[in-house]
């Protein structure tokens, strides 16, 4: 039966390495970030890294990189070589469908972090404030915090926005384009998607961050802020993180359709780099309302 003609619907993929690369490239890199931020240490103490070391998170980034062109790599060949059917296609399409499911989860968390903040922070500052120092006591007490300037939501957060609202209609006119046999609009379509996103990025992570020290108290001790500030921080940075993801996969797209690897009736790669371009839209407008534009609003006595 190996030897013989396919008698189902289903591909079964040969024995790949990229599994066990992908294991072993994860722990590196967890260890790594580890060593980076902590330090690791033995049984008595000694130091086997001493913190701020990079190495071994380079080391397990370089894996985890050359894992996913090797692995994705495979998986163009396959496709190409006639193995995703109809039915494989619809795997394909619910595995994306839940990827994407799973990152909204992901996100769920932080923003229930501001909503639980916002709503009963006052009721945890009246019934934990015995436990608490006084500063902890008071940055519990409101939201923000006291001493948080908040960021004017209607500056570079604003150009932001419309940065990545443009980026949705770019794609989806690629997307159209391709399905219509228009190469040309969808080469010119996913460039300009590229930009956009390359342009929000740069706007988010050296021009907004390097004036975002607001989020940890710029006016007064800094440890009345951390709550605020690591939410923050953790919400767009992991936001910001998911568009640079979003940025190479659509600029794989782009470099797939110049080579000719997409035809309007066979695109599922572009298809699904659009959902997941969509998804990062859509959670950057609830974290454009909720953690810029309410806290600056609740600041703003509005």
């Amino acid at each position: 039966m190996a030897h013989g003609d396919v008698k189902h619907d289903y591909h079964l993929v040969n024995p790949s390495p990229w599994p066990f690369a992908a294991s072993v490239g994860a722990f590196v890199l967890a260890v790594g970030a580890v060593v980076l931020m902590r330090g690791l240490t033995t049984e008595e103490g000694d130091f086997l890294f001493s913190k701020g070391q990079w190495p071994l998170m380079v080391l397990g980034s370089i894996i985890i990189t050359f894992t996913c062109i090797g692995w994705w790599g495979d998986v163009i060949k396959e496709s190409r070589q006639g193995d995703h059917t109809p039915v494989v296609d619809i795997g394909l399409r619910y595995g994306m469908i839940l990827f994407i499911a799973s990152e909204v989860m992901f996100f769920v968390a932080w923003f229930w972090m501001f909503f639980e903040m916002t709503i009963y922070h006052g009721h945890r500052a009246e019934w934990m404030v015995p436990l608490w120092d006084e500063g902890t006591a008071a940055a519990w007490a409101s939201w923000p915090p006291p001493h948080v300037e908040t960021f004017d939501p209607f500056h570079l957060p604003l150009i932001n926005t419309l940065i990545l609202l443009l980026s949705g209609t770019t794609v989806t006119w690629a997307h159209h384009a391709l399905q219509q046999g228009d190469r040309k609009g969808a080469r010119n379509g996913l460039i300009l998607t590229v930009l956009l996103g390359v342009l929000f990025s740069w706007v988010q992570f050296a021009v907004e961050y390097p004036e975002a020290g607001f989020a940890f108290g710029n006016m007064g001790d800094t440890t009345t802020a951390t709550v605020y500030g690591a939410s923050f921080f953790m919400a767009t940075g992991f936001h910001g993180f998911h568009v640079v993801i979003g940025t190479i996969f659509l600029a794989v797209c782009l470099l797939r359709l110049l080579a000719g690897h997409f035809t309007p009736q066979k695109h599922f790669g572009l298809e699904a780099a659009a959902w997941y371009w969509h998804f990062v839209d859509v959670v950057w407008l609830f974290l454009f309302t909720f953690v810029y534009v309410m806290p600056y609003l609740t600041m703003q006595g509005g």
